[in-house]
């Protein structure tokens, strides 16, 4: 009869050949030490420069990917006025790791298309909203009538109006989002040259 393990016994023999290489745990918590400053960063309690010149050379790389990580992801469409000053933030950030004056350009012309957006957004709700009024306001009147007072409806609480609204809303997110894709993918190329 064959002699039975444990599974404790089992994973030991399957990691035996398994050896730990501090190299790369170092650079594992390099990168989690860089994720960690550029939310600190973007929170305003870090500052990205001081932090790399400390780091030790061989884990500067790793660092350096850990804070490109974060601040990358920041670089969205803003959904409003607040999360440009995020989003300008993250872009000074990249700035100082990517140091290339082709992305300072780049950066420079997201902020002003991210403030056209916000500018077209509005203007696009609006024109959403004016041109869905009637139908809305004859749902609303219909409404009146069956229950016999006077009835205001919240246009988001209406299906056919968020179809409308999201149908429109996604056309122009499509169209600057392919100009954010495009900046995040050169900044990505600049960071890793």
């Amino acid at each position: 009869m064959g002699v039975i393990k444990t599974a404790l016994e089992i994973a030991m023999e399957r990691t035996e050949s398994v050896k730990s290489d501090k190299s790369s745990i170092d650079q594992f918590d390099a990168k989690q030490r860089g994720k960690k400053l550029a939310n600190a960063f973007l929170a305003g309690e870090a500052d990205i420069s001081n932090e790399i010149k400390k780091t030790d050379s061989s884990q500067r790389d790793s660092l350096k990917h850990g804070v490109f990580d974060v601040l990358i992801s920041q670089i969205t469409l803003p959904a409003d006025k607040d999360d440009e000053k995020r989003i300008e933030n993250a872009g000074k950030g990249l700035s100082i790791i990517i140091n290339n004056s082709r992305f300072n350009a780049i950066h420079k012309q997201l902020t002003q298309l991210f403030s056209q957006y916000l500018q077209e957004a509005a203007q696009y709700e609006q024109a959403i909203r004016q041109q869905y009024g009637p139908k809305l306001r004859q749902k609303e009147e219909e409404l009146s009538r069956r229950v016999g007072r006077e009835v205001h409806i919240d246009p988001f609480q209406d299906p056919e109006f968020v179809v409308f609204y999201n149908q429109h809303m996604n056309a122009l997110k499509g169209n600057y989002q392919s100009l954010i894709d495009k900046a995040k993918e050169e900044a990505q190329m600049m960071f890793t040259r």
